[in-house]
């Protein structure tokens, strides 16, 4: 096997595979696994590709064979011409589809799990809302066995937050939308009572109805800590019956929305990951189904490819806007659009936000980009779908899973014990030694794809087929670890007061 992968022929570097003794000026030089060495000389100014894209411009000169990363690669911000709907690749429908067993909801919408969900509308009922979760063992919850769990969603927010609303607007959607995703049989939503979140604000702005489902209460009201918890237990207890009563029944695969997410990356993940998640993508939008791609920050340089797959210019616009938003962002905090890639992408590899950005972005696949929806705004078009969300991954999951995400697929390259809930999420490892020493993390090993000469396709398969058997129960890594209880972190914006 080649120490080297090349992607393209028009690309200047390549990626050592195992790391690399390089002579250069008469000395040898290290090329460490996954770090990009010249595959020409490099004049200073001279833009460096990957992807057959620009990741960056030489720093200075850059001989044939020299370790090309932070040292002598710059990054500079974006400035493209766009096209749209200049490479729309049609969607051939399937002539048989796919099935998972799910659960079909009174709303017609599809859940993958069935948890009843405890809500805060505050930080300050927070312990309340952990105190009821943690009354329900595995033991008192054995008698129910359709339901998946009492998980308390909390934050750290809700009150003093100041600004033009957009904090506000965000927290109200991100709760509206855990509070009607379809994984959720029930839903108790705590409050203090004198928060700037209001919870009857909230459920007149969505027109949310309480019923045996769907209860609310403050612990001002109640009359304290203890008679809330009493009382949190006791609603639950009286849910429980009725959202056990849910049954798994055959539903198509059109069905299924998945949020992709990338956390931990290396250079490898826009080599063998992400392309391969971008494949099982490709195959649910065939079956009618949906994949939610996010993390604006982390398709910054990348963008352009995604304008030319918009349906139509109104819908590539919408994305361009995300991204001046986030320039724009990041300025006023004195901040960079190249603050990302984080010190262990660099380590696995990454030099620059750009190179990151065509990496992450292969997790889409290839068909028309049918919707962009702001923060945890419900995703309403079937096929690939873009969410505005920012790249720390807690957050841009809460974002997808408000938005409807009944699954989460996830790539790493340098290692996650990432999970979430109530929508289960599987990982994918970008290497084969990642994949060996963290297995009990990771569900899918794409680096197969360097180690043992699998397809893309082929791991893109394998995932696809996961999402299916997943969606019908079978539980992931990380739910068998038991995360997800803690990783809901809705996006914060603006002053807190």
């Amino acid at each position: 096997m080649s120490q080297t992968v090349r992607l393209s022929a028009a690309d200047n570097v390549v990626t050592a595979i195992t790391p690399l003794e390089v002579g250069q000026e008469g000395a040898a030089q290290l090329i460490p696994r996954g770090h990009k060495m010249a595959a020409q000389d490099i004049a200073k100014g001279e833009a460096v590709l990957k992807y057959a894209q620009i990741i960056g411009y030489a720093a200075e000169d850059i001989a044939q064979g020299a370790h090309v990363h932070t040292h002598n690669l710059e990054f500079r911000n974006v400035d493209t011409e766009y096209e749209f709907s200049t490479n729309l690749r049609p969607v051939e429908p399937v002539a048989t589809p796919d099935t998972f067993m799910g659960y079909r909801r009174s709303t017609g919408r599809v859940g993958t799990r069935n948890y009843i969900a405890l809500l805060t509308s505050v930080n300050c009922s927070a312990t309340a809302a952990r105190q009821i979760a943690q009354h329900f063992t595995p033991e008192k919850l054995a008698a129910y066995p359709n339901v998946d769990g009492v998980v308390a969603f909390v934050h750290g927010t809700g009150c003093a937050m100041g600004g033009d609303g957009t904090g506000f607007e965000l927290l109200q959607r991100t709760l509206w939308g855990y509070a009607r995703n379809p994984n959720v049989g029930g839903v108790l939503m705590a409050g203090l009572g004198c928060e700037g979140m209001q919870i009857d604000w909230l459920l007149e702005a969505y027109g949310l109805t309480p019923g045996p489902l769907f209860q609310t209460m403050n612990i001002q009201d109640v009359g304290g800590l203890r008679k809330t918890v009493e009382l949190g237990i006791a609603q639950v207890e009286a849910m429980l019956p009725e959202v056990n009563k849910a049954q798994r029944e055959e539903c198509p695969a059109s069905e299924l929305m998945v949020g992709l997410e990338c956390g931990g990356s290396d250079a490898w993940s826009g080599i063998t990951a992400n392309p391969a998640v971008g494949h099982a993508c490709d195959l649910l939008v065939a079956q009618g189904g949906t994949g939610v791609l996010a993390e604006t920050p982390e398709v910054y340089g990348a963008e352009h490819l995604l304008t030319a797959r918009a349906k139509d210019r109104a819908t590539g616009e919408k994305l361009i806007d995300l991204i001046h938003w986030w320039e724009e962002y990041t300025a006023k905090a004195g901040g960079s659009m190249d603050n990302n890639p984080s010190p262990g992408n660099k380590k696995g590899g990454l030099t620059t936000i750009l190179e990151k950005s065509l990496g992450a972005a292969a997790k889409g696949g290839t068909t028309p980009l049918m919707g962009v929806y702001k923060y945890a705004e419900p995703v309403t078009a079937k096929g690939f779908t873009f969410m505005d969300t920012p790249g720390y991954d807690p957050a841009s999951v809460t974002g997808m899973i408000a938005g409807g995400a009944n699954l989460v697929c996830f790539t790493t390259g340098r290692g996650s014990a990432f999970g979430s809930k109530p929508s289960p999420c599987m990982k994918v490892s970008s290497n084969s030694p990642l994949f060996e020493k963290q297995g009990d993390d990771m569900d899918v090993n794409a680096g197969r794809i360097l180690t043992e000469g699998a397809s893309v396709e082929e791991v893109g398969r394998e995932i696809y087929e996961m999402w299916l058997r997943m969606a019908s129960g079978e539980k992931t890594k990380s739910e068998l670890q038991g995360l997800g209880d803690y990783e809901f972190v809705p996006w914060q914006v603006g002053a807190v007061m």
